[in-house]
């Protein structure tokens, strides 16, 4: 079942990237490749350091519109984690998954840098309780800002503040804030 996820995933990003534009534009579609990591920042559990590994699939749902600077396209996308890991003092908490809620707003410009601001969430379901002593499935949620650096591939660097939480699950819940950097390659894509 993993290998075919993972073929079906290599084969999507070549088809995609065979029939690929350089530029977000209205109707078109983005697809990337990501990995991040960061450590606890105040407001949550201490001494606790993660690192993720996902793919994107999203939706240009505007063409550019907004006053001058603010100028921009909205972007629609979700996120699939496979791999989600949480070091912290007592172990080390493997998990996946899934972020159905990505909210980004791509400055227009005229350049090859596009920046961006983000707002999403998700869920994750790990090995073992996180933080220690609450649940293993939590709620993450999270805003970035990024630029992508268009050409023949689209690169992506960004940084992001990141809250894990049970939202109440169990008790107590101290939860995890962190502030992640995130790198990614992937690809605009227009209409078919």
């Amino acid at each position: 079942m993993t290998r075919s996820i993972t073929v079906g995933i290599c084969l999507l990003l070549a088809v995609s990237w065979a029939v690929a534009q350089d530029r977000p534009e209205e109707g078109g579609h983005e697809i990337q490749v990501w990995t991040g990591g960061g450590h606890s920042v105040a407001g949550g559990t201490k001494n606790t350091s993660v690192w993720n590994l996902g793919v994107r699939y999203g939706w240009i749902l505007t063409a550019p519109h907004g006053p001058g600077l603010l100028k921009g396209r909205f972007e629609y996308a979700v996120d699939a984690v496979p791999a989600f890991v949480v070091f912290q003092p007592r172990n080390t908490a493997y998990g996946a998954g899934v972020n159905p809620l990505g909210l980004k707003w791509i400055f227009a410009t005229q350049g090859d840098v596009e920046p961006y601001l983000e707002l999403g969430g998700g869920t994750l379901f790990s090995s073992h309780e996180v933080p220690p002593g609450t649940s293993t499935v939590n709620f993450t949620s999270g805003a970035a800002f990024g630029m992508h650096f268009l050409g023949e591939r689209a690169w992506t660097l960004e940084v992001r503040y990141m809250h894990i939480s049970n939202a109440g699950l169990t008790s107590p819940n101290p939860g995890i804030n962190t502030v992640q950097v995130r790198v990614g390659l992937g690809k605009f894509f227009g209409r078919k």
